[in-house]
């Protein structure tokens, strides 16, 4: 790969992975719900990885390609963010970071189980935040190719294939870092730990009638018109 190229990436890469979005919205309220923040960093992670799949085998051009599914799509993240953002904001009360919510899903077995399954839970979910949204999509097909050369040793979908993987490891990173100071900052503080709660709900719920917005209003306006 061109190192210059390579370079120009991960400071493109790092500073949007450092920007404050959905899915650090996500990280937080779900660690902030769960014991454990790490599956919904991997599931988020796991999302981005789907993308870097569709980019190397060319169909993230095709539907970026279509706007039509494209469309579908922006609609189906909205929905996904809204019904995200709703649960976050229902849950704000419970948030806590006391010792008590640490060990206590370890009790007995049937608490273990149930741990199991809303980490499981969380990575879907996770999966689901960054893997449907389109704007992710977006990046990959506009951003990573002008950062492929062609007259490079390796293959132009190796490339391609490395690039998403760097941003999926830079993502890894800076989410595991935003948690940890999250947990560390908000630690028996819940006052704290449900406001923040809250405002991730906010975010989300924003977010996603902004992406529903951006649908159907021209759809509103075209109608409109006829």
């Amino acid at each position: 790969m061109n190192p210059q190229l390579f370079l120009a990436f991960l400071v493109v890469a790092g500073a949007l992975a450092c920007t404050p979005g959905v899915d650090w919205a996500y990280s937080i309220a779900a660690g902030l719900k769960q014991r454990s923040f790490v599956p919904a960093v991997a599931g988020l992670c796991s999302g981005y990885v789907l993308h870097t799949v569709l980019m190397v085998a060319g169909l993230a051009a095709l539907l970026a390609g279509a706007p039509g599914v494209l469309g579908w799509l922006t609609v189906a993240g909205a929905a996904y963010l809204l019904w995200l953002g709703f649960g976050t904001i229902r849950s704000w009360r419970g948030a806590s970071f006391g010792p008590g919510a640490a060990s206590a899903s370890g009790a007995n077995p049937a608490d273990s189980k149930q741990a199991e399954s809303n980490q499981f839970r969380t990575f879907l979910q996770g999966v689901g935040t960054s893997g449907i949204n389109p704007k992710g999509l977006l990046f990959f097909v506009a951003l990573v190719p002008q950062f492929v050369s062609p007259e490079a040793s390796l293959p132009v979908p190796v490339q391609s294939g490395l690039l998403g993987l760097t941003f999926v490891l830079l993502a890894g990173v800076v989410y595991t870092c935003v948690a940890l100071l999250s947990r560390k900052l908000l630690h028996s503080r819940p006052g704290a730990a449900r406001r923040v709660t809250l405002a991730s709900g906010i975010i989300m719920v924003a977010l996603g009638t902004v992406l529903l917005s951006e649908q159907l209003i021209p759809m509103v306006a075209g109608i409109a018109w006829q």
